[in-house]
């Protein structure tokens, strides 16, 4: 058991985020290297690449639950709509069933 408990609507997202970062080029550190020259070289280097791609992911998640937050608040007003326009039908006066059924000439 953890110590910070996770909601459930968080743990999905977060394991997909977890997963991409793994992912990403240059954030493990290369074992085979021995020399400290070139591992001074590559990290002093490559360190503003690696912030630039993490920062290109965050935004790529961020736009991807904007997107999917936009596209729910879209099919939630149809779906209201529709929802609506039923009401309406259901308790519109309808002049011919009450021909038919003698009610009304």
């Amino acid at each position: 058991m953890s110590r910070f408990p996770i909601p459930r609507s968080l743990q999905f997202p977060l394991l997909l985020c977890s997963i991409h970062l793994q992912f990403i080029s240059g954030l493990a550190s290369d074992p085979l290297s021995t020399k400290n020259d070139n591992k001074t070289m590559s990290h002093g280097s490559s360190s503003g690449s690696i912030g630039l791609k993490v920062a290109i992911v965050c935004l790529g998640l961020v736009a991807v639950v904007g997107f999917s937050v936009l596209l729910f608040k879209i099919w939630q007003k149809k779906k209201r709509e529709e929802q609506h326009a039923r009401l309406l039908k259901l308790f519109e006066d309808d002049d011919e069933l009450e021909v038919e059924l003698g009610i009304r000439d």
